[in-house]
């Protein structure tokens, strides 16, 4: 066998994975990026919710809110990947990433999560009963990073917000409804409350004096 035809199989294999690499590594990719773009620019982009041209965060992302006049996500294992830098400084950042706990419902760490988060919602909202709680504000998103809640964990919040911010409840009821969700074709899924969405709107409420 010459030398040529033993080195053929080798020339197929490298000219096709060199093809392939141009079509599947480059041409796909910056077509379906440029198509996003074109048709989808917002999503394509993350979603980026922009205050004064500077963003601010992404409407698919929650962030971590701690102020008493801003309405609460779900709880994260993650912390929304939202750290300060004395957290760096302290060791308490992990860096960026996803998930949940994954805890089992048996696992003591889970309940004592849960009973802290139960006894810290019920001094901030002392008009509500442990019972009154909805299940998604004390149990985490299986990202860790969605900004939703449903509706009755909006509803429930909203007098400590009319309290906190001196907005009516009325004027926070509408806000709530401005960033809600309705279903998908109105039958899959569920009612959903972007949260980030809502402390936006309350912020440019405040300072319009609303």
């Amino acid at each position: 066998m010459s030398i040529k035809k033993y080195l053929l199989p080798f020339k197929t294999a490298i000219i096709f994975s060199i093809v392939m690499f141009i079509l599947c590594g480059l041409a796909y990719p910056l077509t379906m990026t440029g198509l996003g773009r074109l048709i989808f620019p917002s999503q394509a982009g993350g979603s980026l919710i922009y205050v004064n041209g500077q963003a601010v965060g992404s409407s698919l992302i929650g962030q971590d809110f701690t102020g008493p006049r801003f309405m609460k996500c779900r709880p994260s294992a993650v912390n929304y990947n939202t750290y300060t830098a004395q957290d760096k400084a302290d060791g308490i950042y992990k860096g960026i990433r996803t998930g949940s706990d994954n805890y089992a419902p048996s696992n003591p760490k889970l309940w004592a999560r849960v009973e802290a988060d139960i006894k810290s919602f019920l001094v901030a909202n002392p008009t509500v009963k442990k019972g009154e709680i909805p299940a998604d504000l004390l149990t985490a998103s299986g990202s860790g990073l969605d900004p939703h809640i449903s509706p009755s964990s909006a509803d429930i919040q909203i007098p400590r917000l009319a309290q906190n911010s001196e907005l009516s409840e009325e004027a926070l009821r509408q806000i709530v409804r401005n960033n809600t969700t309705g279903k998908f074709l109105r039958i899959f899924g569920e009612e959903t409350v972007n949260v980030l969405g809502v402390n936006l709107e309350i912020v440019r409420s405040l300072r319009n004096g609303e």
